[in-house]
C-alpha cells in the first residue's frame, strides 16, 4: 500500500514539475536586431486534439480562448467530420490550470478577435453550415465569462484578418459563405470608444480580394499582409491563389502598398507580433510550397520561418526559425509575450500546445 501511494505521489509530482519546468525553460530561437526571441511552454488546453480558428484575447489579465473547430473522431483522411465548438478556455496565470465550464452563444470559429480595452472583440465565423455576422465581447468578470453583443458586421465574414489601432477595429477580406469561389475585397472599422458604435464600409486596399492574410497594426497604422485569393476551378471547387503583395492603412491618408512579402504568409498567427513599435514580426505560415501534398497523412507541416518587417525601412527580413509553426489561430499579447495558442501542424491536424514568445535584449 505504501508503495502505491509512493507511485501515485511520483506521478504528482512529475506532473506538476513538467508544467512548471514547460515555463521555466526558456529556448532562444531568433534575433530581431539586439532582441533575442524566447519561446516558453505554457499549459496546453484540455483538449488532446487542440483546435483550428479558436477566437483568442485578454480580459482583466486572463488568458481567453474560445471555439475554433477539430477533427475530434478519426483523421480528416480516413473521412473524419470536421465539427465546431462553442467550449470557452480561461488561464488567468502562466502557471495556473485552465479554467473550463464555460459556453459561446454557439458553436463558431474562424473569426477575428482583437484583445481591446474592454475585453475580447469576437467578429464573424462560420459552421458547418454558414457563416455569421455575429459580433460579441468575452470578458472575464469575477471568475465567469460574460457576454455582450455587439452591432453585427455589414456582411457575414469568416477567414478574415483583423486588428486595432487606438479604439478602431479594422477588419480586412474573408469570404461570406462554406461554399464561396471568391473573397471579399471588403474593408470595415468600428470606433468602440463610441457609445452608439457603428460599423463603417472604408475603401478597400489596391490589390485584389484576400482571406487568411495576416494583420497588424502599429500607433497610428493598419497592415494587411499576404493571403490567398478563390478562384473557381473546373469542377467548381475554390482553387488558391496565394498571394504576396502587403500593404497600410492610416486614417486620412488612405492606403499605401508597402515591399513584397518574400514569400507567402498564409494564415501564420495574427494579429502578428509588433516590436519597438516599429517592426511587425511573422511566425511562418502556410508558403505554398506544399499545396495538394500527398499523403496528406505525411504532409510534414507548415514553415518554421519568422520573417520581420521593418515599417521606417519598408524592409522585410528573414530572422530565423520558430520552435513550432502553427496557422489557422491568432496571436494575441499577453504578460509581457505574444502567446501562440493551439492550430494547424499540419492539414487537418491540431495541437492542444500553448506557447509564449517573449523578448530578451
Amino acid at each position: 500500500m505504501v508503495y502505491i501511494y509512493r507511485s501515485i505521489l511520483h506521478v504528482l509530482v512529475v506532473a506538476i514539475l513538467s508544467q512548471t519546468l514547460a515555463f521555466t525553460m526558456p529556448r532562444v530561437v531568433s534575433r530581431v536586431g539586439v532582441v533575442q526571441l524566447i519561446w516558453k511552454r505554457l499549459p496546453s488546453l484540455p483538449d488532446k486534439h487542440g483546435f483550428a480558428g479558436p477566437f483568442v484575447g485578454v480580459s482583466n489579465g486572463a488568458l481567453i480562448v474560445a471555439g475554433g473547430a477539430n477533427f475530434p473522431d478519426k483523421a480528416v483522411w480516413e473521412g473524419g467530420k470536421k465539427v465546431w465548438h462553442d467550449s470557452v478556455f480561461v488561464l488567468e496565470k502562466p502557471t495556473g490550470a485552465w479554467k473550463t465550464g464555460f459556453r459561446l452563444p454557439r458553436a463558431l470559429g474562424y473569426g477575428v478577435s482583437v484583445t481591446t480595452s474592454k475585453g475580447v472583440l469576437c467578429i464573424g465565423g462560420s459552421d458547418a453550415e454558414r457563416h455569421y455576422g455575429d459580433v460579441f465581447l468575452l470578458e472575464w468578470v469575477k471568475g465567469k465569462i460574460k457576454v455582450t453583443e455587439f452591432p453585427a458586421s455589414p456582411v457575414p465574414l469568416a477567414n478574415a484578418s483583423g486588428a486595432i489601432v487606438g479604439s478602431i477595429v479594422y477588419v480586412a477580406g474573408g469570404t461570406t459563405s462554406p461554399t464561396a469561389t471568391a473573397t471579399e475585397r471588403s474593408f470595415y472599422s468600428l470606433d468602440i470608444s463610441k457609445p452608439n458604435a457603428a460599423w463603417q464600409t472604408l475603401d478597400p486596399w489596391p490589390g485584389s480580394g484576400r482571406m487568411l492574410s495576416i494583420a497588424a497594426a502599429t500607433k497610428d497604422s493598419f497592415y494587411l499582409m499576404s493571403g490567398t485569393d478563390l478562384s473557381a476551378a473546373a469542377d467548381g471547387s475554390p482553387k488558391r491563389s496565394y498571394l504576396t503583395d502587403a500593404f497600410r492603412y492610416q486614417t486620412g491618408s488612405g492606403w499605401i502598398k508597402i515591399a513584397d512579402v518574400p514569400k507567402p504568409v498564409l494564415a501564420a498567427p495574427s494579429p502578428a507580433a509588433v516590436l519597438d513599435g516599429r517592426k511587425i514580426v511573422v511566425f511562418g505560415g502556410d508558403d505554398g510550397s506544399k499545396l495538394g501534398f500527398t499523403p496528406v497523412e505525411k504532409h510534414p507541416g507548415f514553415s518554421h520561418k519568422i520573417l520581420s518587417f521593418d515599417t521606417r525601412q519598408n524592409q522585410w527580413d528573414e530572422i530565423g526559425d520558430a520552435l513550432v509553426s502553427r496557422v489557422t489561430t491568432a496571436l494575441t499579447k499577453w504578460r509581457g509575450g505574444w502567446v501562440v495558442v493551439s492550430g494547424e501542424v499540419r492539414p487537418g491536424v491540431r495541437s492542444p500546445e500553448v506557447w509564449i514568445v517573449t523578448t530578451k535584449r
